[in-house]
């Protein structure tokens, strides 16, 4: 029995090891493993470049990116430069999946179970692109003569965007150019002309330089016989010069030593003058420096003099005013905040006496109004009773403040309905007087029926109730 169990404990420990060895997966140099699943990650995929990982069960499984470069042959046809010329640039790129970090999990987003035919697809999309964008916006002699520039110029577009699917560029290459109109073929037709007339232009060039070899040549021998009779000259001359130099030199030995002589007389007795005059000179500064010192010390005394004269009584009335100034803006400022204090009083007085008038005036019409009833309408119609002496008053002052000293009516008798002139005159000027009727109007309330008159009365609508 225990033999057993220890066969079968065996038996699960080397399916145990078996089972893990088997999961844990080692990279080739030639391939990126992908580890997707729960990878812990913020990515959505692990991946590994030359290394290994352990694939845990369940939870995690693995691919294989293969990392063999892909070429892929790109004519492009009639493509539009900057020019307005269709070209033809027949170019093969080799690209391949990069190792890079972030550009790994681009390639293991976006590129993971395709086969490399449908990666070769999405890549020509881009290059065909790009390529054309880069021959939009070039010359063609640029395209033509600097190649380094248009491959340049297409690596860098190109690259950029197939980093975005986790692509990199490896090689680009272009094999000819061509375009519809010839504009090539002219331009290298210019180049060809342009070089076999430099290759004439430099024989006829060197021709010159072996006409101008030969007539220097005669000109330097005719140049070696004129030296060879001038140095039998100059030799000869040279040897009475030395001769003419040899006195002169004697006579110029003589004349510095006298020379030398007198300059040491002059220097001794310039020496003893200045001395002299040296001594005198420190004489006259010790007098001045005397008389300097003397000077300061009147000028300071005279300073301390004046100082006290007139700076002290100064700086003393400066500060006497100042304390006067400051004493007078404080008078002022207790004057002006006692007149506030008092106007505040005295508006607060003022605000309380209306506001105790219109709180009793309040207390009486709501007195009113509960005197009528409820009703509103009654308790105006007690208020107008109880001002209609002063209306009546008021309308009656109207006419009795006009001043007539004397009035001519003019009567012809042919008055309508038996009035007179003098009559409807006066009818006139009574009619000017404003109706109690047209004041309540204007005071927005209504003349009550009774105080209307019978004419009035009777043109108001009788209530069926």
């Amino acid at each position: 029995m225990t033999t057993t169990l220890i066969i079968i404990i065996v038996a699960v420990l080397f399916v145990t090891l078996a089972a893990i060895l088997k999961r844990y997966r080692r990279c080739p140099s030639d391939k990126i493993l992908v580890i997707y699943g729960k990878t812990g990650r913020s990515s959505s995929a692990k991946c590994i470049h030359g290394g290994a990982a352990f694939i845990w069960p369940v939870f995690q499984d693995y691919a294989y990116l293969d990392l063999k470069p892909i070429s892929i042959e790109c004519n492009l046809t009639n493509a539009l430069s900057k020019q307005n010329i269709r070209v033809d640039v027949p170019c093969r790129f080799t690209v391949g999946i990069s190792t890079e970090a972030d550009v790994m999990t681009n390639a293991a987003e976006r590129l993971l179970g395709l086969s490399p035919d449908n990666i070769q697809n999405v890549a020509t999309d881009i290059l065909f692109g790009q390529l054309r964008l880069v021959i939009a916006t070039m010359d063609i002699e640029e395209i033509n003569a600097d190649r380094d520039k248009f491959l340049a110029s297409v690596s860098a577009n190109v690259e950029a965007e197939l980093r975005k699917i986790g692509l990199k560029l490896i090689n680009v290459n272009v094999t000819d150019i061509r375009d519809e109109s010839g504009y090539i073929e002219a331009l290298g037709k210019e180049a060809a002309a342009k070089a076999i007339n430099d290759a004439k232009k430099s024989v006829a060039e060197q021709n010159r330089y072996g006409e101008i070899g030969k007539a220097e040549a005669d000109r330097d021998k005719d140049i070696r016989i004129a030296e060879t009779t001038r140095d039998t000259r100059i030799k000869t001359a040279e040897a009475n010069a030395l001769a003419v130099e040899g006195e002169n030199a004697s006579k110029i030995t003589i004349a510095n030593s006298d020379a030398a002589r007198r300059e040491k007389e002059a220097e001794a007795a310039r020496i003893a003058v200045a001395a002299e005059k040296v001594q005198a000179a420190k004489a006259l500064e010790e007098a001045y420096k005397s008389e300097r010192d003397a000077e300061m010390a009147r000028a300071e005394r005279e300073e301390a003099t004046q100082k006290a004269n007139i700076v002290v009584p100064a700086q003393i009335d400066k500060e006497k005013a100042i304390i006067e100034a400051e004493a007078e803006a404080e008078q002022i400022r207790r004057k002006a905040k006692g007149e506030a204090d008092a106007i505040y009083a005295k508006m607060d007085a003022q605000a309380r006496g209306i506001l105790e008038i219109l709180s009793k005036q309040a207390t009486g019409f709501q007195q009113l109004v509960g005197a009528a009833e409820g009703d509103p309408q009654k308790a105006v119609l007690m208020m107008i009773a109880d001002k209609l002496p002063e209306l009546v008053k008021t309308q009656v002052e109207a006419v009795k403040g006009i001043n007539i000293d004397k009035v001519t009516v003019w009567d012809t008798g042919s008055g309508a309905d038996g009035k007179t002139a003098t009559s409807n005159f006066i009818s006139g000027m009574m009619k000017s007087v404003p109706p109690l009727e047209d004041l309540f109007k204007m005071a927005g309330m209504e003349l009550p029926s009774y105080l209307k008159g019978k004419a009035a009365a009777e043109d108001q609508p009788v209530d069926e109730k």
